[in-house]
């Protein structure tokens, strides 16, 4: 990851379809634009890849998780289990439609603890929405379990994990719908986008119509068509469509090169001891995009991050647990409920009530964690060079501390 390193000829082709006619827009002008529909080739694309039956194209992941919450009849007073670590986008999205984001704490699979979810469930629980962070699964038999159970929608956020699979079925596909980002710095990417999957006719055709204002697209003439809802406008461009309709024709090239990266990194830091790894429920399914890795204390982690800093060598590699986009720790906005507007009052006293040192069992996890990122592009004697530079920093900070000790 990401797509871009690979933007090439397929890329340009696609955008020159659509510039040669002009249209850039997904919907009407159906003269105009000479036969060429590159949104709906995408989406059709996005089901064949994956075996699901429909697909909604948006403007970005946000807009797809809030256009899923929507379809699903999630909204105010209704409570939606997230995990502490994820992107903002998570909780924005569940805002967005008025709901309660109720933050859950996670596992060494670094997505939700599935007896944390158990805990969390309240009479005003609606949603149970696993985040499948860097491009590998939630436990999903668990987690699907416990929605059949108290009757809970299972939504998947897999916006970071495109083209990762569980037992055999790609992510996205197991809960009632699952979403995507094609942000740029995705495996796939459209610049901008993201996707709606499922395969629920009736909630698919409410995301059609959601993403553009309301219209049914019931008929040819776009003036005519009907609103039974009120939408909003997250749709698509042809032009971010195009880029995606290359990008996924690359998808297995780009997971078998992040696979065999992912493989070599690993045997290089696995050489030390005090070094683990991340629990994936299918390893088979993992995507590779990161690796991800823990050090045996904070203290450790910290020092370790501070040398590879100094070392010129720490691009890449992410201390998530003071990163301020996808950490709860750092979340201070969401506390604070520091909005433009204002929320509904269950919303904001939510949010109030959060304190930041309110998930021990996340803490430990997130504070020992750094995650590598995978390069499309990296040689093996790159890889080798970052995984021994990594190395080196473990094994200095650990000879350092057992000097201290003595």
């Amino acid at each position: 990851m990401p797509g871009f390193e690979f933007f090439g000829p397929e890329e340009r082709k696609h955008i020159n379809d659509v510039m040669e006619t002009g249209i850039l827009m997904r919907y009407g002008f159906d003269g105009p634009r000479k036969g060429i529909w590159k949104s709906k080739e995408l989406e059709a694309a996005i089901c064949s890849r994956l075996g699901c039956g429909f697909a909604q194209l948006t403007s970005s992941g946000t807009s797809a998780l809030t256009t899923a919450l929507t379809a699903l009849g999630i909204g105010a007073g209704d409570e939606v289990i997230m995990p502490t670590f994820t992107f903002v986008a998570s909780f924005e999205s569940v805002l967005s439609v008025g709901a309660i984001p109720v933050l859950t704490e996670i596992d060494d699979t670094l997505t939700l603890s599935p007896d944390a979810v158990r805990s969390a469930i309240t009479p005003r629980t609606k949603c149970v929405m696993p985040v499948h962070m860097c491009g590998a699964m939630a436990d999903l038999d668990a987690l699907s379990r416990i929605c059949e159970e108290n009757d809970l929608i299972l939504l998947e956020d897999a916006c970071q994990s495109f083209g990762a699979s569980y037992k055999g079925r790609a992510l996205g596909t197991i809960g009632h719908a699952g979403t995507f980002s094609f942000d740029f710095v995705k495996t796939v990417t459209c610049g901008e986008g993201g996707a709606v999957i499922t395969n629920d006719k009736e909630l698919y055709l409410k995301c059609d119509g959601y993403t553009d204002h309301g219209h049914d697209h019931a008929g040819v003439d776009r003036g005519a068509d009907t609103h039974p809802f009120i939408g909003y406008n997250y749709r698509i461009s042809e032009l971010h469509a195009a880029i995606g309709l290359a990008q996924i024709g690359k998808l297995d090239q780009f997971l078998a090169i992040q696979k065999k990266t992912h493989q070599a990194l690993k045997a290089i830091l696995s050489t030390v001891a005090e070094i683990g790894f991340r629990r994936i429920p299918d390893a088979e399914g993992d995507s590779h995009t990161f690796l991800s890795w823990f050090l045996p204390t904070e203290e450790i982690a910290r020092a370790v991050v501070a040398e590879l800093r100094q070392q010129n060598s720490l691009a890449g590699n992410f201390y998530w647990f003071d990163n301020n986009w996808h950490y709860v720790r750092k979340w201070d906005h969401l506390r604070q409920a520091a909005t433009l507007n204002n929320l509904n009052e269950e919303q904001r006293n939510a949010l109030t009530g959060l304190a930041p040192d309110g998930f021990p069992d996340s803490d430990k996890i997130m504070s020992r964690c750094l995650s590598t990122a995978i390069g499309l592009t990296w040689t093996e004697e790159q890889t080798k060079e970052k995984g021994e530079k990594i190395v080196a920093a473990v094994r200095k900070v650990l000879a350092r501390q057992k000097t201290s000790a003595a």
